[in-house]
């Protein structure tokens, strides 16, 4: 018998290269997976601007990097004593304009660049609500806990996402010959808006991004959210305010990922880092034995020759690691 259902996902083609620059761009479950590819020690770039969820948010990032904005005060408002941005995620607000600005103009020219030289771009999306300003319209791609009665909540259409992505899309593969993109949806479940609500969110978001992965052949899709509901399907696979998916969850969908995006060869250089990876994290009983010497000195010669025959990868921290030198 069968207790659980499982799927076949057919591999990315052509797969991600360790070479390859990758832009990440979405909701919180893309940060999940862009710290794992960035522990591998892949070229990972994530949310330049924050943390955001709703797709007309991620796309004016994108058209603000492809149009070379470079934010002013202007564009900061002041509450509870901070400055913030409504473009952007609270991580980039301040206690000053000149402090939250830069901030926000760093990550921004590391958007602009990478939109140009990017290899890959994935977008997670993570709801179909989006919050506008009653006094101007303006979009939110974060509330920062201003009050609720300040904005109008409304479910975006599937034709208003597609029409977003498409125009996002015709200007980046204008720009960028080779990105390649792949979508993944958010299983983070927004309960707070309803579970009725998430739900019909999640399907209007689902529509509108198999739309698009249809129309363009450069667009891929990778079941991030099916593999924790159709598959793993369980609440032991959430953390404790079951709206999460915890660890176990997140390593699971991590494992289908890499056999998705990543061919045999990549594969296979991935587990050689996971291994020098783990030598890092392991703590002797005695660091001054003869042992432990003979282990830092082996590991120090795998990492040597592992740069030698790789060296677009950055393995400075662990030759320093392993050379006897404290990591910073």
């Amino acid at each position: 018998m069968n207790f659980h259902l499982t799927f076949s996902i057919n591999p990315l083609s052509p797969s991600i290269r360790y070479s390859d620059k990758i832009l990440l761009m979405g909701s919180c479950f893309a940060e999940e997976m862009g710290t794992l590819l960035a522990q591998h020690k892949l070229h990972v770039t994530q949310n330049p601007h924050g943390i955001l969820y709703n797709p007309l948010s991620i796309t004016n990032a994108l058209h603000s990097y492809l149009d070379g904005k470079l934010y002013t005060e202007a564009d900061l408002f002041q509450h509870d004593d901070w400055w913030h941005s409504w473009d952007h995620h609270s991580r980039f607000s301040a206690y000053t304009p000149a402090q939250a600005l830069e901030k926000i103009n760093e990550a921004q020219r590391k958007g602009m660049a990478l939109v140009e030289e990017a290899d890959w771009l994935v977008i997670t999306l993570g709801t179909a609500f989006s919050y506008q300003l009653k006094e101007t319209g303006k979009l939110a791609g974060n509330c920062h806990k201003v009050p609720g009665s300040m904005f109008y909540k409304k479910m975006l259409t599937a034709e208003e996402i597609i029409t977003a992505l498409d125009n996002a899309m015709h200007r980046l593969f204008f720009r960028n010959r080779k990105v390649r993109i792949i979508f993944t949806i958010s299983p983070v479940r927004y309960v707070r808006d309803g579970v009725v609500e998430n739900n019909l969110s999640k399907a209007i978001l689902l529509q509108a991004v198999h739309h698009m992965v249809n129309k363009f052949d450069r667009l891929h899709y990778f079941p991030a959210y099916e593999l924790v509901m159709d598959d793993l399907r369980d609440y032991r696979f959430f953390k404790e305010d079951l709206v999460h998916p915890n660890a176990t969850a997140i390593q699971y969908v991590w494992e289908h990922f890499t056999k998705y995006a990543l061919a045999p060869a990549e594969l296979s250089l991935m587990h050689a880092v996971q291994e020098i990876r783990q030598a890092m994290a392991h703590r002797p009983f005695g660091p001054e034995t003869p042992q432990h010497r003979q282990f830092l000195a082996r590991y120090a010669e795998k990492v040597r020759a592992l740069q030698a025959a790789h060296p677009f990868i950055d393995l400075s921290p662990e030759a320093a690691y392993f050379g006897g030198q404290a990591p910073q």
